[in-house]
């Protein structure tokens, strides 16, 4: 008898829900089922949806039950284009976001060189020459001189990232380890910023940055091997917490090469890799096809969905700030110049050959208006010579500035436009300047405009280049309200529930995944969002001060507030 009814309790237990959300406002995104109250995951998916009293049968002594006392939960937000372990390396460098000037800079590295080691590089992230309250003197086309930089760090080489990732500042120190002089040329793709006698400024813009990555790398590599096995570890650890702290459950990761890529796929079969991860392969053509060589059929949600792999990333053009986005007319503060190409048309398009023999996606970077044009004609191009390829969704990552003749292209090609909504604020500024009123109106950050073709918009942050956090990004897309409280093209706003969309939704679409994720009904992955404030009702100053309460992957509160 004892026998019968232990069997008979674990038949009961077995079916319990491991994870019971109740009284709270469950947007769905589900049409058939648009709201509820409570939600139960039970074994990654969800098992149950409706009104309290619909889920309160899923509730055992072994379930987690929340009440979520009015809140709001949405679908696990969905980062559709950021850096993963940018992220992390970002929190281990100088933070040089909050710097007001570049004597702030300075003055952080001089403190920072005080402390280092006679050599040891000195590295830093997030300066943004056009978010200084002045301009920096003395100053190349608005960028520094590294005289004051090598000052305070004589015996340290220097390595400041730009906020974009597009180019880096560098010291004496760093321009001698990478042997750069007044007699270095400029690579392809890039540029050695010098003064008017002919002397590197300090500034190495695009592909340039890579003679000091290099000298870098090279120093790096004398490190042992457990020491930098425990600093990549560390550094995802670092992303993921960041990411799951701001509610995100999935994170898009825009380019990372094989070596990270197995990284991150051991952590997933190991059960170590708290979000899940969609990576775009970073790699050179050779080593896309021995990828493919290596790796049959792709990695589609390998360990219960935490890691796949099958787009490819390239690179058509620069950051805007910079004056890198390859552009069809010149920068109206710099009309010598359009802009940079910074990987050929050919090789991006022996890319797009060898991603669709082999059902790979192509997301390339491309920001300027030509560099849209010349990414939208080779998709096209490649398309209509494989006319037996279909639902194929390649991507134009962060696509800023888009001629009106373009836009429209988009939906007819089936291509996703994935687009940053805290970029349009955050460069509203510069914008302007950059490419002229009339330009700026017709051209940036056409989010309404694509809307109203049928395109599908992802939606995410770039990060580190921005904080990481949908609140601020979903602030963004519906007000265009900069800091400084001007409105930028209000015309071209989403609505809250497009940008609640962009950010679920649409993201899981930009993946193939929208039958896992993106939308809570039962049988989808139990990732869930609860926050503090209702982000579809409160006005808008309250949007920026809603916080994250729960982030839940696969049913695991992985994040409480």
């Amino acid at each position: 008898m004892r026998s019968l009814i232990l069997f008979i309790s674990c038949i009961f237990y077995a079916s319990a829900a491991d994870l019971v959300l109740r009284n709270g406002k469950i947007v769905t995104l589900d049409p058939s089922r648009p709201q509820a109250s409570a939600i139960a995951i039970a074994g990654g998916k969800i098992v149950a949806l409706g009104s309290n009293e619909d889920v309160a049968r899923e509730i055992q002594p072994r379930t987690n039950a929340i009440d979520l006392r009015g809140r709001l939960a949405v679908p696990g937000f969905i980062e559709s284009h950021a850096h993963f372990t940018e992220i992390g390396q970002s929190k281990i460098q100088l933070d040089l976001t909050a710097a007001r000037t570049w004597d702030d800079i300075v003055a952080m590295v001089a403190t920072a060189a005080k402390k280092a080691r006679r050599g040891e590089w000195i590295l830093g992230r997030g300066w943004h020459q056009e978010k200084w309250d002045r301009r920096p003197v003395p100053e190349v086309r608005g960028f520094p001189v590294h005289t004051g930089l090598s000052r305070v760090s004589p015996d340290n080489p220097v390595l400041l990232e730009h906020v974009s990732g597009h180019a880096v500042f560098v010291n004496a120190a760093a321009l001698a380890r990478a042997g750069i002089s007044a007699a270095t040329p400029d690579p392809a793709g890039g540029q050695i910023l010098k003064d008017s006698s002919g002397q590197p400024t300090g500034l190495l813009n695009e592909a340039a940055q890579q003679l000091a990555r290099s000298a870098l790398e090279r120093d790096l590599d004398r490190r042992s091997a457990a020491e930098k096995n425990l600093e990549a570890e560390r550094v995802i650890d670092l992303a993921a917490q960041e990411c799951l702290s701001k509610g995100i459950t999935s994170f898009e990761d825009a380019g990372s090469p094989p070596e990270v890529i197995e990284r991150l796929r051991r952590r997933a079969e190991r059960g170590t890799l708290p979000i899940r991860m969609s990576v775009m392969l970073r790699t050179s053509n050779d080593g896309f096809r021995n990828w493919i060589a290596a790796h049959p059929g792709r990695l589609i949600g390998i360990a219960d969905n935490r890691l796949t792999v099958r787009a490819i990333k390239r690179y058509m053009d620069g950051a805007l700030g910079l004056r890198g986005a390859w552009l069809l007319e010149p920068y109206s503060d710099l009309p010598s110049s359009t802009g940079l190409n910074v990987e050929s048309l050919a090789d991006i398009e022996q890319t797009a050959n060898i991603a669709i023999a082999n059902g790979y996606q192509l997301a390339t970077h491309a920001i300027g208006d030509r560099a849209v044009r010349e990414t939208l004609n080779l998709y096209q191009r490649v398309f209509a010579a494989n006319p037996g390829k279909a639902d194929l969704r390649w991507r134009i990552e962060h696509a800023q500035n888009i001629s009106p003749a373009d836009i429209s292209r988009f939906a007819q090609l089936g291509v996703i436009a994935a687009m940053q909504g805290i970029h349009a604020t955050s460069d509203a500024p510069m914008v302007i300047p950059r490419l002229g009123p009339k330009r700026a109106e017709e051209e940036a950050y056409v989010w309404r405009s694509l809307l109203n073709t049928g395109a599908h918009i992802s939606n995410g942050t770039d990060a580190p280049v921005e904080d990481v956090s949908p609140i601020q990004c979903f602030y963004a897309s519906v007000t265009r309200r900069t800091k400084t409280g001007e409105t930028f093209f209000p015309g071209q706003k989403m609505t809250r529930m497009e940008a609640l969309r962009s950010y679920t939704v649409e993201g899981a679409y930009a993946t193939f995944e929208e039958n896992l994720k993106g939308a809570l009904k039962p049988g989808m992955l139990g990732d869930v969002t609860v926050l503090s404030k209702d982000i579809l009702t409160v006005a808008d100053d309250q949007i920026l001060s809603t916080q994250v309460d729960y982030t839940v992957v696969g049913g695991k509160v992985v994040y409480e507030r």
